[in-house]
């Protein structure tokens, strides 16, 4: 078995089953979910998507080989390119500011994530880096395909699902997982790298479930 496919057998699948079935995402598909939980969802994806072009960054600094230096460092640009781009069209859609994205800043779950993820790929190695920040990668394409297949009636969310479920973002995540698979790690380094990419799943689903409670700060 590949190194991404045992990743996915003891860290994702599960989470990725229960992502699917989220009541997020069967609302974005079936148009019932509440439009205050999808610009929730767009807010905090703006602050996330910050967040991840800096770890993309700190990826691309640990990569061993040019070709993968490249291609982090290209992921971290077009990281912030999709949060200007989509994300300031689809919060135009919704009467949201850029100002208004940075007044509400990053809400409870959002900021455990970017931390994690920060952390991560600042303190850990390179393979424990990628393993983090794979399932974003990863879980947002395949939520994309299924998606695709269900469509929406609602065209915010149809646009959504038509730019994560694309052509170019596969092959966007089939390249990281090439480099995924790549990977030399030690035993005690792949156990490190099953925990990471694990726990990043886990607050993928988080993300999910967040934005559709649209999660607040419990004080201040």
């Amino acid at each position: 078995m590949t190194f991404s496919g045992e990743l996915w057998d003891r860290g994702g699948a599960s989470v990725y089953d229960e992502i699917v079935r989220h009541r997020f995402i069967t609302g974005l598909t079936d148009g019932t979910l509440d439009h205050d939980a999808f610009r929730y969802f767009i807010v905090q994806d703006s602050h996330y998507l910050r967040a991840y072009s800096r770890a993309l960054s700190l990826v691309a600094g640990r990569a061993l080989d040019e070709d993968a230096v490249s291609m982090f460092a290209l992921h971290a640009a077009n990281a912030i390119a999709v949060e200007r781009s989509l994300h300031t069209s689809l919060l135009g859609s919704l009467g949201i500011s850029a100002a208004d994205v940075d007044a509400a800043g990053s809400g409870p779950t959002t900021t455990a994530y970017m931390s994690y993820l920060t952390a991560v790929c600042a303190t850990g190695t390179y393979a424990e880096a990628v393993a983090a920040v794979l399932p974003c990668y990863w879980i947002y394409r395949d939520v994309g395909r299924e998606l695709l297949k269900r469509s929406s009636p609602d065209p915010l969310y149809r646009q959504w699902i038509e730019t994560y479920g694309s052509d170019e973002f596969d092959a966007v995540v089939e390249s990281v997982l090439a480099v995924t698979d790549g990977l030399d790690v030690s035993a005690s380094e792949r156990e490190r790298c099953h925990q990471h990419f694990a726990t990043t799943c886990r607050y993928e689903w988080m993300f999910w479930d967040a934005a559709y409670h649209k999660l607040d700060w419990p004080v201040g």
